[in-house]
């Protein structure tokens, strides 16, 4: 586990910028919550990115705060995987008298990266055949929706043959989102009945965003933002190949192919179904 002193935490109270800095900086999924007491630290939850861009209104700290499971310094790392696979989660704090630390989805795949956790399962049986895609000339505001309404962190973007060319995360989404105080003037690129890409109640601001709700996400198209050198998996391919992968490309998915056909996506709380 990463030990306490070296957890970035937040405190209560605060506001959202506090942990907008970590997400956007260093491209965490969410950030551990604390309080100083009379009594001490004490360990409040988390806030995730999934709360900053579900709740942008919402700027107390204390508000956005999720309570998580736990775990406690004595557990075996198998144990604490099957607790992330069953409960969706990807940071688990250690919690003793305090926060003694935090485990996260990237430990336990470095673990079997490594060959310390078991491996040998096959990705073909881990993988998820209902892969979340988006065409790479959305803008990026339509884009973030899309994820949302999906209820996933990824998009495979398709070009206009329906190709692979690239993968646009929830990442690189909040590294371009900025919250905004209330609405923003509006400027000159307002959709009209005639754009393409209308959107009831979204408009642009200026002539580089559009604010969903008071968010602002540049309203370029996803290839702006997208990965374009897309790292993939073979089905025959073991979970600890792409762990390694995981590693290496410091990413969360990978597309699973046969072939150039992409026929399912690997995610890295997937492969801890075979632990």
């Amino acid at each position: 586990m990463t030990p306490r002193e070296e957890v970035v935490t937040v405190e209560i109270p605060g506001t959202r910028d506090d942990v907008l800095d970590y997400l956007q900086d260093r491209k965490f999924s969410s950030v551990p919550v604390i309080k100083q007491t009379d009594d001490g630290e004490v360990f409040r939850g988390i806030v995730s990115r999934d709360a900053l861009i579900e709740e942008p209104d919402e700027d107390q700290l204390a508000l956005l705060t999720e309570e998580v499971p736990t775990t406690t310094a004595d557990t075996s790392l198998e144990d604490v995987a099957g607790l992330m696979a069953a409960e969706g989660e990807r940071r688990i704090p250690v919690v003793g008298e305090r926060l003694d630390g935090i485990i996260t989805v990237t430990d336990v795949i470095r673990a079997i990266a490594n060959g310390h956790l078991d491996g040998d399962t096959a990705v073909d049986g881990l993988a998820r055949r209902d892969v979340n895609s988006v065409y790479e000339g959305t803008p990026l505001p339509v884009a973030e929706r899309e994820l949302f309404y999906a209820r996933v962190p990824y998009a495979v973007a398709l070009d206009e043959d329906g190709e692979t060319s690239g993968m646009l995360t929830e990442v690189d989404i909040l590294a371009v989102a900025r919250v905004v105080e209330g609405e923003a003037d509006t400027g000159e690129s307002i959709a009209d009945d005639d754009d393409d890409w209308k959107w009831e109640s979204v408009k642009a601001v200026g002539n580089s965003y559009m604010p969903t709700r008071n968010v602002e996400i540049p309203a370029k198209p996803v290839r702006e933002f997208m990965t374009t050198d897309v790292v993939t998996v073979g089905t025959r391919r073991s979970a600890q190949d792409a762990a390694q992968l995981m590693i290496e490309h410091d990413i969360e998915q990978i597309p699973m192919v046969s072939g150039d056909q992409l026929v399912g996506i690997v995610r890295d709380i997937d492969l801890l179904e075979g632990v």
